[in-house]
């Protein structure tokens, strides 16, 4: 049974500019389809036009009848002094109109009126409150509370004076308690943090309706949708299979394209010399020639078929680095921040060397922000002291982005702040897709992910070594969130960021700091390895370092026993555990290459990521025969 259906949808709000433009697609009961395209294509606008905000130009939309939709983006008005538990008690008016009338009816019954109509419909009102979960309305909205980041005491405060992201998560709660049939998701995963994220990911794993999801979040992504509709040029692109599947299958086909339409030109050209030539023998005055040039010419235009693919350009620009000097990059200690009376945390003790890329983690309002801020210089610690290294240069891109003049032009921002020439600000404007006119328009007229792309712009040009970033994808598109990454790639100082971004987590973290219950979890690894130790239970509360396994050591206190042959045999020993160690570290670095090569096929990710963990017990496995073996030559030989 199809639950949406589109055909020939055309959408445009300057004239001769289609946003969409002959969209047509169906979406069927129960598939959860990803809807992509880059900012900007019309993905917003489409699901306007579902939920009937908006009036399509021309086509047709076909929702399954008695079938109920909601859109998580489309915050309604609700009535002044409306708290957060007001609006989650929405999704359940019809249970409290039938409990009203049951309650009516039963008051009916007591005095004394005893009409079997009466009994019959609260019969089948009691039925119908039972089956729709009217007794377990509480129990729902606090499981539901819980897995979205919604506490108690934001529940009793009023709507009006939450903040966006907060009104998008209470929204969100709002329409899963409605129980509604098809979803519409536009860009959920915004305003969640990972734990969030996280639940709401395994709720669609259990959600029997129809899902169609926007979103620039590559795990959500893969762990949610089954297909793919790509808006490109106001049309619609279909690829069967989830977003890393969806990244291999566009490139094969742009490959694929490219190849035809190289190709076809090769033969037109061959075509149109063989053509001209004709043409010359055709003024000796022979007609058959003539004719034949006419008919090459003919077959020329029928082979023009194939458009040259477009692929959108890279933006070519790499950070600026300065040279570091030195191990010590960043030390914390006892450092502890309070607001309120609350306690954001305390007692944090930490030390950066050169070379860590470290991901800052935890819930929203943990103080992940705040900690950033106080390694700026933003705010002051109420405990504590922090030092950076006398050669660190910081840059720094803040979650929210502020401009001191909003009101200049993008040339003329870059002209105040870099101090360069107009040539040379129009060219880095260029190179981060900032071209033509888009250069005159005050920034205050940029969105949020252009701010972003402008900063970045801006930070590009500073010689820095420890490059700290705060959401930094938040607003991206997957293209800009792609780009952004090849350059955090290219950079090889240290870096510091706080990211709901699995997919980037996952690509550059070697090292996580949690932040929860006011403390820090220090773990050294990546992301899955830090996952893998605290599924394991492995991971200590005090230092978050992997537990150590319990001792195999002798008593130390016994000699040890000589060994048959001297020190000849013990040398062709640790010379083997040497070789053996060398081996083991050339087949992790092939491992490292694989693991990156493989970053957008999760399924692939996760077998390599297997692999390593089981090498990765190995050499150290490897490692202690060898510092034993070594120990015994050392002793040996006096």
């Amino acid at each position: 049974m199809i639950d949406i259906s589109v055909s020939g949808l055309v959408k445009e709000f300057e004239v001769g500019k289609k946003i969409l433009d002959g969209l047509a697609f169906q979406v069927d009961t129960g598939e959860r389809v990803g809807l992509l395209g880059p900012n900007g294509c019309g993905k917003t606008t489409f699901l306007r036009i579902l939920t009937g905000e908006v009036y399509p130009d021309e086509g047709d939309i076909m929702i399954a009848p008695n079938k109920r939709m909601g859109l998580i983006s489309q915050i309604p008005v609700y009535p002044t002094g409306y708290t957060v538990e007001d609006v989650l008690d929405t999704a359940f008016a019809p249970l409290h109109a039938m409990e009203e009338e049951m309650a009516a009816l039963s008051q009916r019954m007591e005095e004394g009126e005893s009409d079997p109509a009466l009994l019959s419909r609260y019969d089948k009102l009691s039925t119908a409150f039972q089956t729709g979960g009217g007794y377990e309305t509480d129990t729902n909205k606090n499981k539901v509370c819980n897995g979205l980041s919604i506490p108690q005491d934001m529940r009793e405060r009023p709507f009006d004076m939450l903040s966006g992201g907060e009104k998008t998560r209470v929204n969100l709660a709002r329409l899963i308690l409605e129980d509604t049939d098809i979803l519409l998701l536009d860009e959920p995963t915004n305003h969640l943090d990972l734990r969030a994220t996280e639940w709401l990911e395994e709720y669609l794993e259990r959600f029997k309706g129809t899902v169609l999801a926007v979103s620039h979040d590559r795990y959500f992504l893969d762990k949610v949708v089954q297909r793919v509709v790509e808006i490109q040029e106001g049309k619609a692109e279909f690829y069967a299979g989830n977003y890393s599947f969806y990244a291999v299958e566009k490139e094969r086909r742009y490959e694929e394209k490219l190849r035809q339409y190289e190709k076809e030109q090769a033969k037109i050209q061959q075509l149109e010399k063989a053509a001209e030539q004709l043409r010359i023998w055709a003024y000796s005055g022979n007609d058959k020639i003539f004719k034949r040039a006419q008919s090459m010419e003919k077959r020329i235009e029928r082979i023009r078929q194939t458009d040259k693919p477009k692929k959108d350009r890279k933006m070519s620009v790499r950070f600026g680095e300065r040279e570091f000097r030195g191990d010590e990059v960043l030390s914390v200690k006892g450092l502890g921040k309070s607001f309120g009376g609350r306690t954001l945390f305390s007692g944090v003790d930490l030390e950066v060397e050169g070379g860590e890329r470290i991901a800052l983690l935890g819930d929203n309002g943990t103080g992940k922000s705040t900690l950033i801020k106080i390694l700026m210089g933003e705010e002051e610690p109420d405990t504590g002291k922090l030092r950076k290294g006398p050669t660190v240069k910081v840059g720094y891109l803040p979650q929210i982005i502020h401009f001191e003049h909003p009101e200049r032009s993008l040339v003329d921002t870059m002209l105040y702040d870099l101090d360069c020439t107009v040539q040379v600000a129009r060219d880095r404007l260029a190179s981060f897709k900032f071209r033509g006119e888009d250069v005159f328009k005050p920034v205050s007229a940029l969105s949020g992910g252009e701010q972003s792309r402008l900063r970045l712009c801006m930070l590009m040009d500073s010689k820095i070594n420890l490059l700290i970033l705060d959401e930094p994808t938040n607003h991206l598109d997957i293209q800009s969130r792609e780009w952004i990454e090849e350059a955090v790639e290219e950079y090889e100082g240290n870096l510091l960021f706080v990211s709901h971004d699995r997919y980037f987590i996952d690509r550059f973290a070697t090292r996580i700091w949690m932040l929860e219950d006011g403390k820090i979890t220090d773990f050294k690894g990546t992301y899955q390895e830090y996952l893998a130790a605290k599924e394991k239970g492995r991971l200590s509360v005090e230092s978050g370092a992997p537990d150590a396994p319990p001792s195999k050591d002798k008593d130390r206190s016994a000699p040890p026993k000589k060994r048959p042959g001297g020190t000849k045999n013990l040398e062709k020993e640790v010379n083997a555990a040497e070789r053996a160690v060398a081996s083991a570290e050339e087949r992790m670095y092939d491992l490292e290459q694989a693991i990156q090569e493989a970053s957008a096929d999760y399924l692939k990710l996760q077998e390599l990521y297997q692999q390593r963990e089981a090498l990765e017990d190995e050499l150290a496995h490897l490692y202690a025969q060898w510092e034993r073996l070594a120990a015994e030559l050392e002793e040996a030989k006096g």
